[in-house]
This record gives structure tokens, sequence and C-alpha cells, in this order.
């Protein structure tokens, strides 16, 4: 993919530039890269799995409060004396003759087709069930927030990947143009050669400068490949083309006090509200296992009906009655409250030390926002005062009053200054980002500001 550089007006045309030969492709918006990010992102689909799993969960916890019904159809057939004995009783099918000693010894083999209906139902168990079912919605609320965090990490990793491959094309741009000049000035030195006004160590020292451009330019585009490859991986989709994207102006971003940065990522972070969700659900956890010492109260029903073919006559019976548990050796359920206990100690921890974790990262976020802005300044300045210095040793060179070497550390100043500014550029957006992120607040709307 080769690109053109026209040598009048190019920082303008670096601030209206999409892409490297995609002049005929719409651009793609941060926007759109964020949205196909949140669709085909590995992590994005793992969190609404992880989130679905927990809403299972709960689910699952509330059957605790339903009856369970059964339905069997049991088919059997044998000479076992109790056996005959039972089944002639459930069929109703007993006879005097059945008393005989030698029927009741050695009875001649019966079938019996039994449909039986059966059902139970924990009618009480010392509010144990509540308090799962409470904690199953506890951490179903967790999954939903740490999706919400994922979602906002795969938006940053999206925003930088987007941006390194911006300043890469930057660089490509700059180094090309570069190249350019610097041998548009070797085509100069020779014809000083060759007049006479330039001796053959300049020609050697254009030739050089010419090599270290070509050397750069290829370390550029380099750097651009693997920037792509970046923003493939960030967006989830291998086989994203190097279509071209849409340019970011350098912004003033607002600002806000440390302090008011760090009550807003308490507030609206993500991953912290997950684990707040967290550590509430181990609560009632413990609670559960607690109440798991309770005596519990069940009632049970069952309806039978026993016949000698599958089609035919018999007997039907029932039974219902309630059942009161006690558990007097409760050695499982103290082991059971224990390790509740242990896991809702370590969630108080690590929701302790998570704390600390985002007050650090705000801060870090907030001096990086801040030192971004003040290095795109600077490197704005400096950008203007090395492209006046080039501008002004071009001159001189070509009225012989500077040396080749002056001009080519002046241009080395103007090449460096533009690519400090272009990376400062990208920096201030990335910078404000990250602050967002740490704060919580980096959602897509968010992030399309950037542009």
């Amino acid at each position: 993919m080769k690109l053109h550089i026209p040598k009048a007006g190019w920082l303008v045309l670096l601030g209206a530039m999409a892409g490297l030969g995609a002049a005929a492709q719409e651009p793609l918006t941060l926007r759109q890269a964020i949205q196909q990010a949140l669709g085909a992102n590995p992590e994005a689909r793992q969190a609404s799995a992880e989130m679905r799993e927990a809403k299972a969960n709960a689910s699952l916890a509330r059957t605790q409060l339903f009856p369970q019904l059964n339905f069997t159809e049991d088919i059997s057939r044998g000479d076992d004396p109790v056996y005959v004995f039972g089944a002639k009783l459930r069929q109703q099918a007993f006879t005097q003759a059945d008393f005989a000693v030698n029927a009741l010894n050695r009875p001649l083999p019966i079938g019996n087709f039994a449909s039986r209906f059966s059902g139970q139902w924990m009618a009480f168990d010392s509010f144990r069930t509540q308090k799962t079912i409470r904690s199953a919605d506890l951490m179903r609320k967790s999954a939903a927030s740490s999706k919400a965090a994922v979602n906002q990490k795969i938006v940053l990793n999206v925003v930088e990947a987007y941006q390194s491959v911006l300043y890469a094309e930057r660089q490509v741009t700059v180094t090309q143009h570069e190249l350019d000049t610097a041998q548009a000035l070797l085509a100069s030195v020779n014809d000083h050669v060759k007049a006479g006004l330039a001796v053959e160590s300049d020609r050697m020292s254009a030739e050089v400068n010419v090599a270290a451009r070509k050397q750069e330019l290829i370390a550029a585009q380099g750097g651009l490949e693997m920037a792509w490859a970046q923003l493939r991986v960030a967006v989830g989709t291998p086989d994203l083309k190097e279509t071209g994207l849409a340019p970011i102006a350098p912004h003033d971003f607002p600002a806000a006090a440390l302090d008011a940065e760090v009550q807003a990522a308490y507030k609206t972070r993500s991953d912290l509200a997950a684990l707040n969700q967290a550590q509430s659900a181990q609560a009632e956890a413990v609670s559960a296992a607690k109440f798991g010492f309770g005596p519990r109260i069940a009632a049970y029903g069952n309806w039978e009906q026993d016949r000698p073919t599958f089609a035919g006559a018999g007997g039907n019976n029932w039974v219902a009655g309630v059942q009161l548990n006690i558990d007097i050796t409760p050695f499982a359920k103290r082991a059971q409250l224990e390790h509740e206990r242990a896991a809702r100690d370590r969630v108080d921890a690590q929701l302790t030390s998570y704390r600390q974790q985002v007050q650090l990262q705000v801060t870090q976020a907030h001096i990086a926002r801040q030192t971004a802005l003040l290095s795109l300044k600077t490197a704005q300045a400096a950008l203007d005062q090395s492209a006046e210095s080039l501008r002004i040793l071009r001159n001189r060179y070509g009225a012989g009053l500077a040396t080749i070497t002056d001009l080519l550390h002046a241009e080395d100043a103007e090449r460096e200054s533009q690519n400090n500014y272009w990376r400062a550029v990208y920096g201030n957006a990335v910078a404000y980002a990250q602050l967002l992120f740490a704060t919580g607040s980096l959602t897509p709307d968010a992030a399309e500001e950037l542009q």
C-alpha cells in the first residue's frame, strides 16, 4: 500500500487523512469499532455467559420454594412370597384361598403394573431458602455489574488500539514526507556539487540522510501493521480490514478536582459495585448457613394404582403426612458455616483492598491526564518553532550561509517535533479515556466524544 503525500499543505492534509489507501471506503469511526467489539469480543461473550449463569442460579434457588411432583410407572413380576402377598393386597385381589399355607409359602408368579404419583414440599426450613434466594439474587446483580465493567474495559482497549493506529498512520505520513524532503535535498546537493557550490562530503551526508529516512519509513510501516493487529484483537474481529479511521483532532477535555473524581469512582465503578454486591451476597450466605441449624418441616404424599395387567382393573391407595426434622449432630452444618464465614472475610478484605486500588487508579489517571494536556501544549509550541527554524535554515543553506549538517540537524528536530506533537495529541485523548475508565464513566457515548 503506497502513500502519496503532496509537498504543499501537508499539515492540513494530515488532519483530514483517514487512513492509507482508503479513499474509496467510509472511515471506521471509533463508535463503530466499539460497537463491533461489544458484540464480537470474546471477553464480552464470556461476561454475558457468566451473567446468564448467575441468573440461572437465582432461578434454581427459587425452585426450593415449590413442591416436587413425580410420576412413576413400575412393571414387575415374581414369585417372592412377600412380593406376591403385597401385590395382591394392593391390587385388591386377595381371596380366602390365598391364606392356604402352600399358597403363602410357594405362590405362583404374579405381575404388577403400578402407576404412582408422589410429591414432597419443604414447608418450613427456618428461612434458610429465603436467605439462599437473596444471596443468589445479589450474585446475579454482581454478575451484571461485572459485565458492565468488562464492557468498559473493552471500550478502553478499543480506544487505545484505535489511537495507536492513528498515531502509527501519522508516523508513516511524517516519515514519508521526510523521505521526500531528503530526496529533494539530495537532488539539490547534487546540483550544488556540479556547480562547484558544495563538496562531495555534502553529497555523501545527503545520501546517508536518505537511507536513514528509508529505514524510518520501514519501521513506521511495521508499527502500523502491529497497531492494526492490536486493534483486531481489541475489536474481536481477526479479519478486520485495514480501512480508513476517522481522525481525532486535538481536544481540551473537561477537568475536575481529584477528590470529586475519586468520589465519582466510588459511586459509578461497575467492578466496585460488583464487589459490593458480592459482599452482600456472602453475608446472606452466612445467614443461610446459620438458619440451616433450625428445624425443618416437610409435607409428603403418595397415590398409587396397582393392576395385574397394564389396562386391567386393580386397586389404588394413598398416603400423606408431615415430617419434622431436627439435626442433632450438625457437624457438616458447622463446617459449612465456617466455610461461608471465611468466604465473607475474604470478600470483605478484597473489597477494602479494591477501594484503595480504585483511589490509586483515579489518582494516577488524573495526574496522567494533566501531564498529557501540558505535553500537548508544549508539543504545539515546539512544532511551530521547529518549522520556523527549518524554514530559516533552508533559506540560509540555499544562500550558502549554513552547512548541510546544520540543515540536517534542523530536519531531525522538525521531524521529532512532528512525532512528539501527534504522540501528544493521541496521548491526551487516551489519558482522558483512561481517566473516564478509572472513574467508571467510559461508556460508548462518552468514548464518542473523543472524536
